[in-house]
């Protein structure tokens, strides 16, 4: 595994991180508490030390899943979590719709000390606003709250993660350029970089680190299928529209020049794009069993991409892959992330 510094923090991270929601949500596919903790376990083991999740994950599961897989190693680790969903008021919902959000001081402190105790730990190394709103980011009592957490102990740095799906390019800004936060969460990948590419620049300005998910846009830049597939109805996935799948299919295709005779997959091929960008310090694949953890774990030590290919894949975006359609409502319906 190979590391970089988060920006402005001592934060050194693995540059393929671990995002818990695969191994608690039941979104991707059914697996056990006990099968995430050994799966956990094993990134451990090999290098990975960024575990990304979120107190609304599992309603909570998503955090006592890592106290359970790290009772030993607190401080060998890097703990990311993210708050304002109210799934303590409103646990009931629909399929994968939002819950409402919460961002007052008094509701965000009290969901630290409950991720607290849920991650049994005293201290949370990032904390990020999840899916925040821009009216949230000029949110100023929300920031002073931040920052009490921070003298106090409680956290150690804060960040945001934008979404649920791929766009806000206003909230990242005003979240770089206004709060100044040290992390930013972003979807970035070869066939879905906007706005992503807009934050580099400013990223670089603010001396921000971006951490990059859905790299492999919904398992398309992947192995696991090559036409489009038909995903289970709670599977995540399905939440991409057919025509989305359709085209992406069509769109790897261009792209599996990568991975012949280069010495990498196209997943890791993926990871390795978003990696090219200096502003990315680590990239969230979504990682659901040992096969797919030790090809993404590979991934840094596979051989960078060459500036011939990066401009291949450059004129291939510009021209949106040669494809007889005009781009437009494509990527709607991209990966929600609550």
């Amino acid at each position: 595994m190979k590391y970089r510094r988060v920006a402005s923090t001592e934060m050194e991270v693995g540059e393929v991180a671990f995002g818990v929601w695969t191994v608690s949500t039941g979104w991707w596919g059914k697996s056990t508490e006990q099968e995430g903790v050994r799966l956990l376990g094993k990134a451990f083991d090999l290098g990975i030390n960024l575990f990304d999740t979120a107190d609304t994950y599992g309603e909570g599961l998503g955090e006592t899943i890592m106290a359970k897989a790290f009772p030993q190693s607190r401080h060998e680790i890097v703990i990311g979590t993210k708050f304002g969903y109210d799934f303590y008021t409103y646990q009931a919902r629909e399929g994968h719709r939002e819950r409402p959000q919460n961002f007052s001081p008094q509701f965000v402190r009290q969901a630290c000390e409950q991720s607290l105790r849920r991650l049994n730990t005293d201290y949370i190394d990032l904390y990020q606003l999840h899916n925040p709103r821009l009216s949230v980011i000029q949110q100023d009592d929300l920031f002073e709250l931040l920052e009490r957490l921070v003298a106090e102990g409680k956290i150690r740095h804060y960040g945001a993660a934008l979404g649920p799906d791929i766009g806000w390019f206003d909230e990242g800004a005003a979240a770089m350029q206004e709060r100044h936060v040290p992390s930013l969460q972003v979807i970035y990948s070869l066939l879905e970089q906007d706005p992503a590419r807009a934050f580099f620049p400013i990223a670089a300005g603010e001396n921000t680190g971006l951490l990059a998910r859905v790299p492999h846009a919904s398992e398309v830049l992947t192995d696991k299928f090559t036409e489009a597939p038909s995903f289970a109805p709670g599977d995540h996935r399905a939440l991409r529209r057919a025509q989305w799948l359709a085209q992406a299919i069509e769109k790897r295709k261009a792209l599996l020049f990568l991975a012949q005779g280069t010495g990498r997959t196209l997943a890791q091929a993926a990871i390795k794009f978003s990696l090219a960008q200096p502003t990315i310090v680590a990239v969230l694949p979504n990682i659901t069993n040992e096969q797919e953890l030790m090809e993404y774990a590979a991934a840094p030590e596979t051989p960078n991409l060459t500036q011939e290919e990066l401009a291949r894949i450059e004129d291939l975006y510009k021209n949106n892959f040669y494809l007889d359609y005009e781009p437009g409502q494509e990527s709607e319906g991209a990966e929600v992330r609550e």
